[in-house]
């Protein structure tokens, strides 16, 4: 069967969760065969194999942590020429879209970005995207080379599927260019013990209607009740009231959870083309003619002062 390249996110051999949805894509359309690099790359097999891939090609270089990206292109192009697939696939965070844009440049083929499905096609992987500030879904394929695609978190399950997983070293020669942006600090970013927002099975929003950052805690803690993440509209993030890397919509973070709840935001264009491709919408604005409740499946006309504390009480009790 053909195989389909997948280029693994994992922090020191952890595989995050949507290169696990990755994997499930990528069983529609041929064999997995998984890329892992950097630090802990082996370490990655196991939970790799358990979920589909056939081989996890590895490389581990100074290179994949001291420089951006261009490093991480070298290898991808390598197990490119190395498997000759028939699609690559990557996660479609900022990172990844660069790494996508540059291997398809190189390889002389077509990019689909920001895809929220994949299906196998006559012609060639079909893509699902949502378009014009998601008003509108389109399906798309490569009509010139391999497919180079990126998967919106949250776009497919994660479906566990026993393969062999076979650890093979990968050979990676860096060219000139891999060298030229180098990584001169980290930072380590401070945990709120929440998910990551753009991976987050649940978001909790709040905009302009919290009416400043002193009221957060109000959101917050019903995202806590759900374990999920905290988003936040543009004009919170522009009034200080919460940080911009919380900041969902078309200048921020694009997100597709399950659940998405919007706590008095009024549903403008730019922030529904962040989150218009979640799954279940429920919005809780005192103005019952905002433009959110155009979307929603589920909306509550109230003071979300007076709606959100007693949702996140009634969670709570329910959770015993």
């Amino acid at each position: 069967m053909a195989e389909v390249l997948v280029l693994v996110d994992h922090v020191d051999g952890a595989v995050r969760k949507p290169t696990l949805e990755l994997l499930t894509l990528a069983r529609r359309v041929g064999d997995p065969v998984a890329v892992a690099l950097g630090a802990g790359a082996e370490a990655t097999a196991a939970v790799l194999g358990e979920h589909g891939a056939v081989r996890v090609l590895t490389a581990d270089a100074p290179e994949f942590a001291d420089f951006l990206v261009v490093p991480k292109v070298d290898a991808l192009q390598a197990a490119f020429e190395a498997v000759s697939p028939v699609a690559v696939l990557v996660v479609s965070s900022g990172e990844g879209k660069e790494i996508a844009a540059r291997l398809a440049l190189r390889v002389g083929s077509g990019i689909i970005t920001d895809a929220t499905d994949l299906e196998a096609g006559e012609a060639g992987p079909v893509a699902t995207q949502a378009v014009f500030a998601a008003s509108y879904t389109t399906k798309s394929r490569v009509s010139r080379g391999v497919p180079v695609i990126t998967v919106k978190p949250n776009s497919a399950p994660v479906e566990p599927a026993a393969a062999a997983g076979a650890v093979e070293v990968l050979p990676v020669s860096f060219g000139a260019t891999a060298t030229g942006t180098k990584v001169t600090s980290r930072t380590p970013r401070e945990s709120t013990g929440r998910p990551e927002l753009t991976e987050a099975a649940i978001v909790v929003s709040g905009g302009r209607g919290v009416n400043g950052a002193e009221n957060f805690p109000v959101i917050e803690a019903l995202a806590d009740s759900l374990g999920a993440a905290v988003g936040a509209s543009r004009a919170a993030v522009d009034a200080g009231w919460y940080p911009h890397t919380s900041q969902v919509g078309q200048t921020g973070k694009s997100v597709s959870p399950q659940l998405y709840i919007a706590s008095g935001i009024s549903g403008a264009i730019q922030h529904r083309a962040g989150m218009q491709t979640s799954k279940t919408i429920v919005a809780i604005n005192k103005d019952a003619e905002a433009p959110i409740f155009e979307l929603v499946d589920y909306g509550v006309v109230g003071d979300l002062f007076a709606v959100v504390p007693q949702l996140t009480e009634e969670i709570n009790t329910r959770k015993g």
